[in-house]
């Protein structure tokens, strides 16, 4: 599988919290390849089940969440200026002078608005109740195609870097999907320890509602939450980033199940699959929280890759961190640690 192709047909697809019907058509549609009874439930989840041949498996599941951190029209005021809210928490310091997208009937182009800096009395980053997105329409034209609950996102696109290095909006967390797909595409032809369950998940981004659901209807005995983490920059804690090529992240958490968290460290020596640990004194901040907790309770571990520029439209990402995280999900899954 060619991760660089997929991870840009995702991140070029638009899905911000609770509007991610788009994508997720594009998701369970790669999915099918690989999965049986791939379905896109009424809130935008896509799951999939891969049966293992032996008898009385355990069923692990997989778990990237498909949603992206964006804005929500909030009002129209007289003179056509569109004013927004939060959907997750995009960096609101990157906002000023962008170019958006209004997803509207129809997608409408805008710039958000800010004052020269000749004037401006402060330069910190601005309240979310302080952003206006200047579209040149009056509010009568703008209400013809916009409307309050509109998604809005920041213009950029799928940018190679150099070597494994690519940069997108939404890597966050659509290589967490490209890792799973990469890890099935590994575990073609082959016999699995496990019964996989796939879950695409929505609106991890605003409370981690779609894992909930995926995970309270199938039930799983385990569960690999993928998700994105710190990566390294001129200005970030050593101790709470990891350098980009560095390989898998294997967390390690109160909220996590630490057996499994050994079993996937032991087996990433063993196989010589680089990695590191993550360690989150508290919560993981991922669906694994959501999940641990659902239904009877659900062993969870995180496998997380670093990034650059988390919840901006410039998030970056070294390929070779998603193609190491799906060697060690494929590993697990045909039994390397079959005794944790």
């Amino acid at each position: 599988m060619n991760i660089k192709s997929i991870l840009k047909q995702l991140t070029n697809e638009i899905g911000v919290s609770g509007d991610e019907f788009s994508v997720s058509g594009i998701a369970a549609e790669l999915l099918t390849e690989y999965a049986d009874d791939v379905q896109i439930d009424s809130f935008g989840n896509v799951t999939g089940v891969v049966m293992s041949s032996r008898s009385n498996s355990e069923t692990l599941m997989l778990d990237a969440h498909i949603d992206q951190v964006g804005y929500i029209v909030t009002d129209i005021d007289e003179k056509g200026f569109v004013s927004v809210g939060s959907c997750g928490s995009p960096d609101l310091k990157m906002t000023l002078a962008q170019s958006v997208t209004i997803h509207g009937k129809e997608d409408i182009n805008g710039v958000v608005s800010t004052l020269p800096p000749h004037v401006q009395k402060e330069n910190g980053a601005p309240e979310i109740g302080d952003i206006s997105i200047d579209i040149g329409m009056n509010k009568e034209q703008a209400e013809k195609i916009i409307s309050q609950g509109d998604r809005v996102t920041i213009n950029s696109c799928f940018k190679e870097l150099y070597g494994d290095m690519v940069s997108a909006p939404a890597i966050d967390d659509r290589s967490g999907v490209c890792a799973i797909l990469s890890a099935l595409e590994m575990l073609k032809g082959k016999d699995t320890v496990y019964n996989l369950v796939i879950s695409f998940s929505t609106q991890e981004e605003t409370g981690e509602r779609g894992a909930k659901q995926t995970s309270f209807r199938f039930q799983p005995d385990k569960c690999i939450a993928v998700d994105v983490s710190f990566g390294r920059t001129p200005d970030s804690a050593p101790k709470e980033s990891a350098e980009l090529g560095s390989g898998v992240m294997i967390g390690f958490s109160p909220a996590l199940d630490k057996d499994m968290s050994e079993s996937l460290r032991k087996l990433a020596k063993q196989k010589n699959i680089p990695f590191t640990v993550e360690v989150m004194p508290d919560s993981t901040g991922t669906n694994a929280d959501a999940m641990s907790v659902s239904g009877k309770g659900v062993k969870c571990c995180t496998l997380s890759f670093p990034i650059r520029y988390m919840h901006t439209p410039i998030e970056t990402v070294n390929l070779k961190d998603v193609e190491n995280t799906a060697k060690l999900i494929c590993e697990y899954v045909l039994g390397g640690a079959e005794n944790d």
